[in-house]
């Protein structure tokens, strides 16, 4: 998906971390370079502090976690590609990526999901008196239950305000107006943006460029989620990597193809070249 047809300006590119003195200066450490992905290597809790302390010194940035089908597309659309190595953070969602690092000889600390980082953010946003705003996509009232379950479970959390956009609205320049002027006008710290990829990076990069003190965090089916439309895989499953079986069993329509037909096949070929990298190495 090219960013004419999404309707959003092509990101400028931008220089990734490269060193230790850069994350001195605020940044994360020397990103792992897989075969066509460079990824953070940041936990969850080193994630939300960082968030926390470059928000406290106003600064702001976008968190993108891409899985084997992000992977797939950044190979394929070199928009995509862009947008996703220009992000301020960039971690593993998927277990495959996080294998493919390890048989690289560059371990990462382990997944970083954006449903689970949509709680953590929260959390930290309600210790830290950090205004969330929420984007949500589906149904009209998805935006709104997210915001009011996040309040309830993190007590003193500020949800400053909450919009679901109406289909095709990033192609309407009228409605795409409304929609930033009113998450400006928020005032917000934090953004959930659950658009699905990349609908919502591309989101974000616009906001960005009238809110560049805020973080916006690309987190598809998180908002969805944390409204309690969609259940999260349990605890087990999540730490085993399997997340994306149980979603497979609620989605089975919707995800066949893509998980069994087109990831897993993918998925093979990275661990392969990731293992070839290290050997040649």
């Amino acid at each position: 998906m090219s960013s004419a047809s999404d309707g959003f300006p092509a990101p400028m590119a931008e220089e990734p971390p490269c060193s230790s003195a850069t994350a001195a200066a605020g940044r994360p450490p020397v990103r792992v370079q897989l075969p066509g992905l460079a990824l953070d290597p940041l936990s969850e809790a080193d994630v939300v502090n960082h968030v926390v302390r470059q928000w406290s010194a106003g600064a702001g940035g976008l968190i993108v976690t891409p899985n084997v089908d992000i992977w797939l597309r950044m190979r394929r659309e070199p928009d995509t590609a862009l947008l996703v190595s220009s992000a301020d953070i960039v971690v593993a969602d998927g277990q495959p990526l996080v294998l493919a690092a390890r048989l690289m000889g560059e371990p990462l600390p382990g997944r970083v999901t954006g449903a689970s980082l949509v709680e953590s953010l929260s959390a930290a946003a309600a210790v830290h008196d950090i205004p969330v705003y929420v984007i949500g996509g589906g149904e009209a009232e998805v935006a709104l239950l997210a915001a009011s379950s996040l309040a309830d479970r993190h007590r003193g959390l500020q949800v400053v305000g909450h919009v679901t956009p109406p289909h095709g609205f990033e192609r309407d320049p009228v409605l795409l107006d409304e929609l930033v002027s009113h998450v400006v006008s928020c005032g917000p710290g934090i953004v959930l943006v659950g658009l699905g990829f990349p609908k919502q990076e591309w989101l974000a990069k616009v906001l960005m460029a009238r809110l560049p003190q805020a973080w916006f965090l690309g987190c598809g089916a998180g908002v969805e989620m944390a409204a309690g439309r969609r259940r999260r895989a349990p605890g087990w499953a999540q730490r085993c990597g399997l997340e994306w079986l149980a979603r497979l069993v609620q989605e089975p329509r919707r995800l066949a193809r893509r998980y069994l037909v087109d990831d897993a096949p993918a998925a093979v070929a990275l661990l392969v070249a990731s293992a070839v990298r290290r050997w040649h190495r």
